[in-house]
């Protein structure tokens, strides 16, 4: 097959958006560094188009040079931005705000540092109507109809609260409601779904579909998501070191990648199916060039498996390799073959053992805070068991108890009397601060955030250093070496190791912070959402790097994360909270085939898929609050497979209903499997109950983290600080101090 190289088009003014030859650098030091090379593309009227590529290489330069929004020190050198046939970079200030006003809007990642905290979300909608030109009462109608829009049920009670009374889903509800009040021709959306459970996410992106139909809006989708991507955009452009290599339809790129760099991509997504013991994912090696190199060639060739003499010396041009379909590579026929970088086959390895006892057990764990006076249960009788060498998965929308769990595990909290923790069959002290230094070395954490877990004024040899200390008690020449087998042991090099984090990538801060919690030989490390926040290639190299360490240390892993398909790929068994409640608890292969708990069948079809395939599950309304949970089983008021009476008046036990396999519903296992392979409804399906006569209504404020309010003392499900239980316990640490691992 041939193809012919392809000129590309010059703006029209008939598309939304037209970006063409667009050269953006950022002025350091004196210095122009380059970050956008002459990118084109365009996005039709009602179109949706995604813009997809690793952290650094431009998305969010794209977007802010659209609006004109880049830093002080940042420039347009060249090209043109048109929007609705308006060329923004000829544009003057005054006209420049009229047309941000009335023509763009844009939705960011975080809604809550979108919102004002002090304002009240209605007052703050408002003001995008009174802008232009409504009149008070006028504003506040229009408010309210356009929360409604975004399907707010209770409108005069949300417009009423605070944006930190709100969940992070119905911020965004909120922040997207903003946007869409000017009826805009763009909508810019940058990974506006990141901190937001699978549930949530769905419910958004149902969201931001049905308006742009209705409102005829055309959207820029920037996001690191491919399944996402697939599910949303007409048309997907490629970016890599500030030049789009691939752009087409989304089932032809997707599908039907004709760059090295877009295959990358997507081998390193696990599959469905794709487990950890049927071999690791592949990885793109090397890093992106830095803002302002100097690229002769292929800005991809460094990394390129494929790459030639003639890679490295000219650019390529525009390839039309088929119809609406363009690619920049030389090789594009050969991309799909091209070798895998991290080797697939893994050495034979034994199962997780199951000896007598487990290594690690909680049994009937319970933890109840107060809020106002009030008591509050996030924690309600939990029972896991985790063996040597095994990855028990925790999964569950926000609020649900997932990381109330991992710190009473830890000792950060203690649970309430009834229950226990133990490891090795010994009881451990319900606090940190009760426990032995080898009972605290043997349980560590891998936190979310390496930014935020590792001090940036100290090197990592120091960071490393100190753990070895504290946790293992070496010092001198057998600190230096054990330190080296553990830079060796997750991929630092030696140049890594005399650098502070601030001059890491996102990937290199997280293997130090890795590094870090097996300082001290551990036996049991809590995984709490470590690959949330990295690009898919980075996070492909974690993955299997804690698999490598598992194989090789035969540690266990609680892992706490709302990627499904993160989950599936590395646990042996799943564990499935609501409410502070195990819904559901089995080996991985059975909870995600099937049959399982509705809960989890609404969790797993929320996901989006590179196939979109999957039919999706709409649950009504949002987690219940704790504080007054609702009576018989807890989530019968969103659950799609409503009984009646039963569900509300009696609580259903957790029952074993196949070996290892254990669900919390009065639904049989065999008429769940019939209903879930048939897509019907239950067989005595009843009428639930009006959301005014339950004990939580869905439209009951909830903050994003849990039951207590932001300004309670104790949240209860807020995420697990980067303050180990030591270091809180002594209450000694300083900011010259590193807090050292859970200890």
């Amino acid at each position: 097959m041939s193809a012919q190289p392809v000129t590309e088009t010059p703006p029209t003014a008939a598309r939304a958006l037209d970006v063409a030859y667009l050269d953006v650098a950022y002025r350091v030091r004196g210095i122009d560094r380059q970050v956008l090379r002459g990118i084109s593309f365009s996005i039709g009227r009602g179109e949706s188009y995604g813009l997809v590529g690793e952290s650094g290489c431009g998305k969010s330069t794209v977007a802010q040079a659209v609006v004109r929004y880049l830093p002080g020190n940042g420039r347009i050198r060249s090209g043109s931005i048109m929007i609705d046939g308006r060329d923004l970079t000829a544009m003057p200030p005054g006209e420049l705000r009229a047309l941000r006003a009335q023509s763009v809007s844009m939705v960011y990642q975080d809604p809550s540092r979108a919102l004002n905290p002090a304002i009240r979300v209605g007052r703050q909608v408002a003001e995008v109507f009174e802008v232009l030109g409504r009149s008070g009462k006028d504003a506040r109608e229009e408010t309210l109809a356009m929360l409604r829009k975004v399907q707010i049920a209770d409108v005069e009670s949300v417009a009423d609260r605070y944006p930190h009374q709100l969940s992070g889903g119905m911020q965004q509800r909120v922040v997207i409601a903003m946007a869409l009040a000017s009826n805009p021709a763009l909508l810019i959306l940058d990974e506006p779904t990141t901190a937001l459970d699978a549930t949530v996410e769905a419910e958004v992106l149902d969201l931001v579909a049905r308006l742009r139909d209705e409102y005829e809006t055309s959207v820029l989708f920037i996001s690191h998501d491919l399944g996402m991507i697939s599910t949303m955009c007409d048309r997907i452009g490629v970016l890599y070191a500030g030049e789009l290599v691939e752009e087409g339809s989304s089932a032809e790129v997707l599908h039907n990648p004709r760059h090295p760099y877009t295959v990358g991509l997507l081998r390193c997504i696990p599959a469905r199916g794709h487990r950890k013991d049927r071999g690791r994912l592949d990885t793109i090696p090397g890093f992106l060039p830095l803002p302002g190199a100097f690229l002769q060639g292929c800005v991809f060739s460094d990394r390129c498996p494929l790459a030639t003499d003639e890679c490295h010396a000219s650019a390529p041009p525009p390839v039309e390799v088929a119809p609406g379909h363009v690619t920049r590579c030389y090789h594009w026929q050969e991309a799909q073959d091209m070798p895998r970088t991290t080797p697939a086959e893994l050495p034979a390895t034994a199962a997780p053992a199951r000896g007598d006892a487990p290594l690690l057990r909680a049994d009937n764990v319970a933890k109840t805070f107060r809020q106002g006076g009030t008591p509050v249960q996030v924690l309600d009788g939990v029972t896991v068991d985790i063996w040597p060498g095994e990855t028990v998965g925790l999964v569950g929308e926000s609020g649900s108890g997932k990381t109330t769990l991992a710190k009473s595990i830890l000792g950060i909290i203690a649970p309430d009397e009834g229950g226990s923790i133990e490891l090795d069959g010994h009881p451990l002290a319900g606090h940190v601060g009760g426990r032995d230094g080898e009972e605290q070395a043997a349980l560590q954490i891998v936190f979310q955030n390496p930014d935020s877990a590792l001090n940036r004024s100290h090197t990592v040899r120091r960071l490393i250093g100190r753990a070895l200390t504290r946790l293992s008690g070496l010092h001198g020449k057998a600190r230096e070496d054990r330190l080296h087998e553990l830079a060796e042991s997750v991929r630092l090099r030696e140049r890594h190791l005399s650098v502070r984090p601030t001059a890491l990538s996102g990937g290199l801060k997280q293997r130090v912070a890795i590094a870090r919690a097996f300082a001290g030989d551990p036996k049991v490390v809590v995984c709490d959402e470590p690959t949330s926040a990295l690009d898919v290639s980075v996070q492909a190299a974690i993955l299997n790097l804690l698999v490598e360490l598992q194989r090789n240390q035969h540690v266990s892993y609680l892992f706490i994360s709302h990627d499904l398909g993160v989950v599936r790929y590395l646990s042996d068994r799943i564990a499935v909270m609501y409410l502070g409640r195990l819904m559901e608890l089995g080996p991985a292969e059975v909870v995600f085939d099937g049959p399982h708990h509705p809960y989890t069948e609404a969790l797993l079809s929320a996901v989006p898929t590179l196939g979109g395939e999957r039919e999706r599950i709409r649950l009504s309304g949002e987690v219940p609050s704790v504080a007054n949970p609702p009576s018989g089983c807890v989530f019968h008021t969103r659950c799609p497979r409503f009984l009646g009476d039963i569900c509300v008046n009696t609580e259903p036990p957790l029952a074993e209903v196949e070996p290892g396999h254990t669900i919390r519903c009065h639904i049989p296992i065999d008429e769940l499997r019939r209903l879930q392979a048939q897509g019907g409804e239950p067989v005595a399906a009843g009428a639930r109950p009006e959301a005014g006569d339950e004990a939580v209504a869905a439209t009951r404020p909830v903050t994003a983290e849990g039951p207590v309010a932001a300004s309670e003392t104790v949240a209860a499900e807020e995420p697990l600080v980067a303050e180990n239980p030591v270091a809180a316990m002594e209450n000694t640490a300083s900011d010259d101090d590193e807090a050292a691992p859970a200890e």
